[in-house]
């Protein structure tokens, strides 16, 4: 199946988060969306869950040269979080990334100024955070973030996407305590493949997003 676009499938996504809500499963949730693609999906589900939102900025190690291709990832100033395997399969050395990790950084940076205006990042010690995105495809950046947040030590920490790699939410499954993936086909590929309406988000539609869910 695919989702139509962002917003429905954080309609779909949003069910059984809201089953786990009633059956007390969520107390005092904190929705943190990875922008910008699972924005609109977090919208949807922090509506549901009647939780506040933000923003949890990860950036993804590219190849040089083919950044789209994740060997790794990074979120606030904790150290690259990368994949080993592919490091070995490809020949490439942590140092050797070293500079595309400095220009994600300041990328990272850059976006959470601008995301947040000046507000401070939300507390979640003590609490229930629920990590958004769009998919999982090799779950490198989830990855990064997971372990971002454990480390602030939340009371539970859950990783929530509509649609994901079956080994990637596997893989997963010991970074957070509990992954709710609803939709996990045998062949995946790419996140897009599973929209059909699938555009790139802008910084001016996450700004808006965030200021619209903080005034409702």
């Amino acid at each position: 199946m695919r989702f139509p676009d962002r917003t429905q499938a954080g309609r779909e996504l949003a069910g059984p988060l809201e089953e786990m809500r009633r059956r007390r499963e969520l107390p005092d949730p904190l929705v943190l969306a990875l922008p910008r693609g699972g924005l609109p999906v977090a919208v949807e589900v922090a509506r549901a869950l009647h939780a506040p939102l933000d923003v949890l900025v990860a950036r993804k190690i590219g190849l040089p040269g083919r950044p789209e291709y994740g060997v790794g990832a990074i979120a606030g100033e904790d150290p690259p979080v990368f994949d080993p395997t592919a490091l070995e399969m490809l020949g490439l050395t942590e140092d050797r990334l070293a500079p595309t990790v400095a220009h994600e950084r300041t990328e990272l940076h850059r976006r959470e100024d601008l995301y947040r205006g000046g507000r401070p990042a939300p507390r979640t010690a003590g609490r229930t955070v629920v990590v958004v995105d769009d998919g999982l495809a090799t779950g490198v950046t989830a990855r990064a973030a997971l372990r971002h947040i454990r480390r602030q030590e939340p009371a539970q920490l859950v990783l929530a996407v509509p649609v994901g790699a079956p080994q990637a939410v596997s893989a997963l499954a010991s970074e957070a305590d509990t992954v709710v993936c609803p939709h996990q086909p045998a062949v995946f590929e790419a996140v897009g493949l599973w929209y059909e309406n699938f555009p790139q988000i802008t910084d001016e539609e996450v700004v808006a997003a965030l200021r619209t869910t903080a005034a409702g």
